[in-house]
């Protein structure tokens, strides 16, 4: 049996324990040469069998006494199915978005950032692509001077279609468009597919930039029942069909949400607006990002009529700061490639043939596999720290892909009012009334795990916690 197998079932059994409470929190564990003696390993596999039960948060190394449990059993109590208004009532909050997205906090190193949906520079693997676009500017005819083909980089076209094996997707380098980003790939995609005064249907809560988008093209949202693990509710999307021109969902790890639509629901979600023919933009962002034993199939796994707009990028993996996506349009194919044409004639060439070369070699995969697994810890951390020191009522889901951590707090607690209090202690957060057209969510927020995890950031958790019961 290889060793890596063995250190892991080590610390899976032995996590089991603990989350069944055979070790409670404080006690110490056996040390590590009676872990090697009893499973017959060498003091390797067993240091490496504890160091994943301390990456994951079950146990923490305390000088001269050994490996101590740290594990409470978590209290996860779920928030309900959402019930948005079906009217078209409410306003978009731009003051309090700017606010929170401003530039100055962006940049402002002092304050700690569980409001910004993104990775932090030490997740990335940023030296690799420094490298890379110095090949490219060396490579590329002009130095990278010059205008693209207007459908894009065709290295990284196919470089995408290649990597869509894993949820079987049958995409070669013709059907797929890059994009400045997701939301230039969503952006295209509703300017193809609705007209000023269209309706369409998004989760509840959404996006804030998809509110954004929905408003400046002139659209009106209609917010659908969201469940906070399976993702909208089919039954609610089909009572609103006659009502809607276009549906935009996040189908893998919603954000702000975090929740991933079953296939089944992908299937009949595909299925049934097929048969009025109204087409899916999918936000595929966060796809990569899982934490199970598979990449979840996006909704276009399911199109047969070319109906789903399948968007996706690089910005939340791999370089936010490059703006890469792309978008496999369907039969909105050429209306993509014209609009495209019309507002940026050619995306960003060097950037591009950047993460082509990147995308090679296996280089991307295996960059994933390291981030999801950090992001799986950081998650477990976040919610164990949540469940330590937040007030009882809490609720949350853990989550299984994605950064995003969805906190709904007691209904007094007003997430605006945590936002600037919160602030003033060099704390952000992502108040829940940004996610919504409607008067709802007021006492939930959002929150990244997309940094990594350090004593600091507990102290950070606890101090939110602390400042949550105040207020209360």
């Amino acid at each position: 049996m290889k060793k890596e197998i063995l250190y892991q079932e080590i610390a899976k059994t032995i996590a089991s324990q603990i989350k069944k409470g055979v070790w409670k929190v404080g006690e110490k564990l056996p040390s590590l040469r009676t872990i090697s003696n009893e499973n017959g390993v060498s003091l390797n596999t067993a240091i490496q069998a504890y160091y994943e039960l301390e990456k994951d948060g079950f146990i923490i190394s305390r000088p001269k006494s050994g490996y101590i449990v740290s594990y409470k059993p978590i209290r996860v109590t779920a928030p309900a199915t959402t019930q948005p208004s079906v009217k078209f009532e409410g306003k978009e909050v731009v003051d309090l978005i700017a606010e929170v997205y401003s530039s100055l906090e962006i940049g402002d190193k002092s304050i700690t950032h569980f409001s910004l949906g993104m990775p932090e520079d030490v997740l990335l693997p940023i030296a690799k692509l420094n490298k890379e676009f110095v090949k490219a500017m060396r490579s590329l005819p002009g130095n990278g001077t010059r205008y693209d083909e207007t459908q894009g980089n065709v290295r990284l076209r196919k470089d995408i279609a290649r990597f869509t094996y894993c949820w079987n997707g049958n995409l070669t380098e013709y059907d797929i468009v890059t994009t400045a980003g997701v939301t230039n790939a969503l952006a295209l995609a509703l300017s193809v597919t609705t007209k000023k005064g269209d309706t369409i249907a998004v989760e509840s809560p959404v996006y804030f930039g998809i509110l954004q988008l929905a408003n400046s093209l002139g659209l009106r949202v209609l917010e659908l029942p969201t469940n906070p693990v399976t993702g909208v509710e089919p039954d609610a999307l089909r009572k609103v069909l006659p009502q809607i021109n276009v549906c935009l969902l996040i189908s893998n790890f919603s954000n702000p949400m975090g929740c991933c639509m079953p296939d089944e629901h992908k299937k009949a979600v595909v299925d049934m607006l097929a048969e009025y023919n109204i087409p899916l933009i999918e936000d595929d962002l966060y796809g990569d990002v899982f934490f199970g034993n598979s990449h979840p199939k996006p909704c276009k796994a399911f199109d047969k009529n070319g109906l789903v707009l399948w968007c996706g990028s690089v910005s939340k993996t791999l370089a936010p700061g490059y703006r890469v996506g792309w978008i496999a349009p369907g039969k909105f194919k050429e209306a993509v490639i014209r609009q495209k044409n019309i507002h940026l004639i050619s995306t960003p060439v060097l950037n591009q043939e950047a993460i082509a070369n990147f995308m090679e070699n296996d280089r991307y995969e295996n960059h994933l596999r390291k981030l999801r697994h950090e992001l799986h810890s950081n998650s477990l951390h976040f919610i164990q720290a949540i469940t330590n020191y937040f007030p009882d009522e809490t609720k949350f889901i853990t989550p299984q892909g994605g950064f995003m951590l969805w906190v709904e707090l007691d209904k007094r607690i007003n997430t605006t009012e945590l936002y600037y209090t919160a602030l003033r202690q060099k704390i952000s957060i992502a108040p829940g009334r940004m996610f919504t057209l409607q008067d709802q969510y007021k006492n939930c927020m959002r929150l990244s795990y997309g940094q990594r995890w350090t004593p600091f950031m507990e102290e950070r958790l606890m101090l939110l916690g602390k400042i949550i019961k105040e207020l209360l």
